[in-house]
């Protein structure tokens, strides 16, 4: 058995810059490593053999850090996915920014619980101060309030509550009974969206989907949608619209969406955890007008702002409403405040001071530069597009709102539906292991399709084609 005193020995000697350096050399390495296209984006192996490398027993006794270190060098980063390398274009992950990369080190050392201001003052005041700029870009007036979330599932959750204490005041109390309010949302919504008519005990038949147009909600089928629930005699709990969907990346017309939610008077939320980054664009605004007539709006810094998961945020136009979302009793921890703890608003209890990363990022990059960034993404994928367009063997059922496109190989297009969803599948599959670049895939019409998401400043037009062509010559070999 380990003595307390040599487990302490090591806890100071790991305190050292040397040990920290060991840790910090393997992020750098990787980070270098990543920029060599030829290098592989992800892990050759499957399940069973990723299992068998760590089969073993719990360590008992304690091991010197650069044992620790090199391990992790061997047996750890070869098969993660590098989602630095710059032909990774899978899943909405970013590749993060290095500034706010080193801050989670900071952020692990402080150790700050930022739920009440006691246990965390410059975590809470900079939480503050971060949310403040954020409601100041959508255009919220200074009534407005938020919390640092772990992302838009956390967010939107918070602001169903929230919803839920203005259309039925003693639920918190009594329950939702047996007539539930209902929950409106587009079809290509986002299951956090959809997720809490379970949670919140609405139950999963009181969703109402709302039919689309070009992948964006329809503001007419809407209409049609509040006006068969006020027939109905139902109450509306809240319409979820969507800025920049996980399918397509579409942006709804949100100023249409808020007049039709203005007619009914029903709370709007908009699921923003994709495309409220664009607010930090000159180009790409636009596309959020009517954002700021929203109640509440989810938006994921983690995503398009590129930081180190987890970092999200809930942004509401009245602090009120936020204030009513959690009705709580712990006067061992929440005491009157002129501005209330965090932790009355949040979901968590235990609660990283995440809005440093943001805050780092922010001084360090700031937010020109990230909006120069988010452009810079979104021009590679209009250049994918583009790409695809003048590819004899590819269609695009979409054009890209950000840096979201979805595509489908067709080949001579004498093949059936059906054939060509097991092409496409299996292509994105193959081309994934080969380890030459990293896709998704999603179902979009009935159809399955092949989805690219660029999240990596260091994407090119030519890694873009690149990947295209590559997809293109695995189809082409499974059909020969």
């Amino acid at each position: 058995m380990t003595e307390p005193a040599n487990a302490r020995a090591a806890i100071e000697a790991d305190c050292e810059p040397e040990a920290a350096a060991l840790i910090i050399a393997l992020a750098t390495e990787y980070l270098a490593a990543s920029r060599v296209r030829t290098e592989a984006v992800s892990s050759v192996y499957d399940q069973a053999a990723l299992a068998k490398r760590f089969d073993e027993e719990m360590p008992r006794q304690g091991r010197p850090l650069a044992e620790v270190a090199e391990r992790i060098r061997r047996d750890v980063l070869p098969d993660s996915n590098w989602l630095y390398h710059p032909r990774a274009m899978g899943h909405q992950v970013a590749a993060p920014l290095p500034a706010a990369i080193w801050s989670e080190s900071l952020i692990a050392a402080l150790n700050q619980s930022v739920a009440v201001f006691e246990m965390s003052p410059v975590g809470t005041t900079i939480e503050r101060r971060v949310i403040r700029w954020m409601c100041d870009l959508v255009g919220f007036g200074p009534q407005s309030a938020g919390t640092m979330t772990t992302g838009g599932t956390e967010a939107t959750f918070t602001a169903f509550l929230a919803a839920r204490a203005v259309a039925m005041p003693g639920a918190w109390e009594n329950g939702v009974g047996v007539n539930p309010p209902v929950l409106v949302c587009s079809e290509h919504a986002h299951y956090a969206v959809t997720r809490p008519a379970g949670e919140l005990g609405l139950g999963a038949r009181n969703v109402v989907s709302v039919g689309s147009d070009g992948f964006r909600m329809s503001p007419r089928a809407l209409r049609d949608a509040l006006v068969r629930v006020k027939a109905e005699k139902r109450v509306v709990l809240a319409v979820s619209a969507t800025a920049g969907s996980t399918p397509t990346g579409t942006f709804d017309n949100l100023a249409a969406i808020a007049d039709v939610c203005d007619e009914f008077g029903v709370w709007l939320h908009v699921d923003a955890a994709h495309g409220g980054s664009a607010l930090l664009s000159s180009t790409h605004r636009p596309k959020l007008k009517g954002i700021e007539r929203a109640r509440s709006i989810a938006w994921d810094p983690h995503k398009m702002m590129l930081l180190p998961l987890q970092a999200g945020v809930l942004l509401m136009r009245d602090a009120a409403d936020l204030d009513r979302a959690y009705a709580q009793n712990a006067p061992y921890l929440f005491h009157e405040r002129e501005e209330p703890d965090q932790g009355t608003r949040s979901f968590l209890c235990s609660r990283r001071a995440d809005a440093l990363k943001v805050w780092v990022a922010l001084q360090r990059y700031g937010a020109d530069g990230i909006g120069a960034i988010y452009d810079h993404l979104c021009a590679t994928t209009a250049a994918l597009h583009d790409a695809v367009r003048r590819h004899a063997n590819f269609d695009a059922p979409h054009a890209p709102d950000c840096n979201i496109l979805c595509f489908r190989w067709v080949g001579d297009r004498t093949r059936s539906d059906a054939a060509l969803d097991e092409i496409n599948r299996e292509a994105r599959e193959r081309y994934n292991r080969s380890g030459a670049g990293w896709v998704t895939t999603t179902v979009l019409s009935g159809r399955r399709v092949l989805r690219v998401t660029v999240t990596n400043p260091r994407t090119t037009r030519e890694d873009v084609e690149a990947v295209l062509n590559g997809l293109a010559e695995t189809c082409e070999r499974l059909i020969d």
